[in-house]
């Protein structure tokens, strides 16, 4: 058995698997900053920026059921090695229409879809795939650094993004983005894992339900994960980052990636502040005090004209979501057995996605409709609402003292142990 503070690194199934995750979501924020600023260069419509959200939505939304249910029947490992191999091929296309010359979006809007599929599958497996790299006395520790390494992630790739398109324009970034994509593969490559349960039978429409089912009958952490669904979805600055780099502070791509950065490194300093300090009192209300901290700075975000504030207030979004995201992930995996993670986490990434590309897609709806500040500072009330009815629609949520006071597991299908290689 591990111990220690790097008890999870260890395991070297552990190890192969964050250092494909870090290269994945690095490449993934880089090409997130370029393709952002390249659809607002070619349109200087922020509508354009929300179709480039609803994009890599509506694949998730459609697909999820089937993409959870594979999650289960099928060795997670593989899936995530395939996903990883298909990103490469989309940042590959991205390469190839920015180097043949972009006059319109609609070559990335495809691209988009392409990999809102592959997000789809790549989801549930790599989210329900952690608990089965380690034992389950390490997977806090696991938890801990996987959370650590996922958000410096987020900050060297937006930077690294904004930095490359400002001196290079597109193609590099998308070249970068391909070559991390294709390592991130090798590395899963080597992934091993011990057997598992898999659930019995074929497909039915109540197992392919049943993820919701378990949500439905579990109001504590359905309150959870519905509340950081509406509080992101309307609260989302990020998605119109493009716009005020471009027209309200004006700092270019390479603004553009510190401005995007600066949420990962709110979440970094607050994941090591719960690192030191865990939530082991009051963590519900934490929780809804954190997601309104998230409105209130996503206001004065809005309102901003100063670069200085502007990052400040993006540092506190980061942070007081890092909060969010840590109760969620801890009452979904360890209140979910082993064979429904997989199906439990197609709701909890559908949810995720909502929040995130649908989010997007509402930002530029309501910007080009209101204009971009209006839309940012809208968000950012609608979120404060958001938390007032959430403390009275689930009560058990505000009243959840530790994350160790889980609600009881429902039954778990019947489960045959299946072989993973």
């Amino acid at each position: 058995m591990a111990s220690g503070s790097r008890a999870a690194f260890q395991y070297p199934a552990f190890r192969y698997f964050q250092m494909a995750r870090f290269l994945v979501v690095s490449a993934m924020e880089m090409q997130s900053v370029a393709v952002g600023w390249q659809v607002y260069e070619i349109t200087r419509r922020p509508l354009d920026l929300g179709l480039v959200g609803l994009a890599q939505f509506l694949p998730g939304i459609l697909l999820f059921l089937l993409a959870g249910h594979t999650a289960d029947r099928l060795p997670r490992h593989r899936i995530v090695a395939r996903c990883y191999a298909a990103f490469a091929l989309c940042s590959a296309l991205l390469l190839m229409f920015t180097a043949r010359g972009l006059h319109n979006v609609r070559p990335i809007y495809v691209v988009l879809v392409l990999i809102g599929i592959v997000r789809a599958f790549n989801g549930p497996a790599g989210q329900s795939l952690m608990p089965q790299l380690v034992s389950a006395e390490d997977f806090p520790n696991a938890a801990a650094w996987g959370s650590s390494i996922f958000n410096t992630a987020t900050i060297l790739g937006p930077a690294l993004g904004g930095l490359l398109y400002g001196i290079t324009g597109p193609k590099n970034v998308y070249l970068i983005a391909t070559i991390s994509f294709v390592f991130a593969f090798v590395s899963a490559l080597f992934i091993t894992v011990q057997s598992a349960q898999r659930p019995r039978g074929t497909a039915s429409l109540r197992t392919v339900l049943a993820g919701f089912d378990y949500l439905w009958h579990n109001q504590i952490v359905l309150g959870a994960i519905s509340l950081d669904l509406f509080a992101v979805l309307l609260g989302g600055a990020v998605a119109l980052l493009p716009v005020y780099a471009r027209e309200i502070l004006r700092v270019g791509p390479w603004g553009l990636g510190i401005l995007r950065s600066a949420p990962g490194v709110g979440a970094v300093l607050m994941a090591l502040v719960l690192a030191h300090r865990p939530l082991r009192k009051r963590a519900g209300a934490v929780m809804l005090w954190c997601v309104a901290i998230f409105g209130v700075a996503t206001i004065v975000f809005g309102l901003s004209r100063s670069v200085m504030l502007s990052l400040i207030t993006l540092l506190t979004v980061g942070a007081s979501d890092m909060v969010s995201v840590i109760v969620r992930s801890t009452l979904v995996q360890l209140n979910t057995p082993d064979e429904m993670r997989g199906r439990v986490s197609a709701v909890n990434m559908l949810f995720i996605g909502a929040s995130n590309e649908f989010g997007q897609f509402e930002s530029g709806i309501t910007a080009q409709w209101l204009g971009t500040v209006p839309a940012v500072v809208w968000g950012g009330v609608g979120t404060l609402v958001v938390v007032a009815v959430w403390s009275v629609l689930f009560p058990r949520l505000r009243r959840v003292d530790s994350l160790t006071e889980q609600p009881n597991m429902l039954p778990a299908e019947p489960a045959v142990t299946a072989d993973p290689n």
